[in-house]
């Protein structure tokens, strides 16, 4: 069984401590080292006074992004059923 790890991540200046499966941890650093360049262009972009400003629109940001994949994907799934259906129908008739 895998042991947990004990990381240190850092998102807008401040530590925080996790105990992570080892295969998370590559995924938790990239998402923080993600979310400082989102806020470092928030704040070079935008009169922000607040970090707590910055760090709602970055989780906006982020759940839209999400939120766009996964209409995406039913978009997706959605055509793939289509053309599925059309290919049964078209073996039905010929075959």
């Amino acid at each position: 069984m895998d042991e947990k790890l004990k990381i240190k991540i850092s998102i807008a200046d401040r530590m925080y401590p996790l105990t992570v499966d080892p295969s998370q941890e590559e995924g938790l650093r990239s998402a923080s080292k993600k979310i400082d360049t989102m806020i470092k262009q928030f704040e070079e972009n935008y009169a922000v006074r607040d970090k707590q400003d910055v760090l709602a629109m970055c989780a906006l940001q982020f759940a839209s992004q999400v939120e766009q994949k996964q209409i995406d994907n039913a978009i997706s799934a959605d055509e793939t059923i289509d053309r599925i259906q059309k290919i049964n129908a078209f073996l039905d008739e010929n075959l």
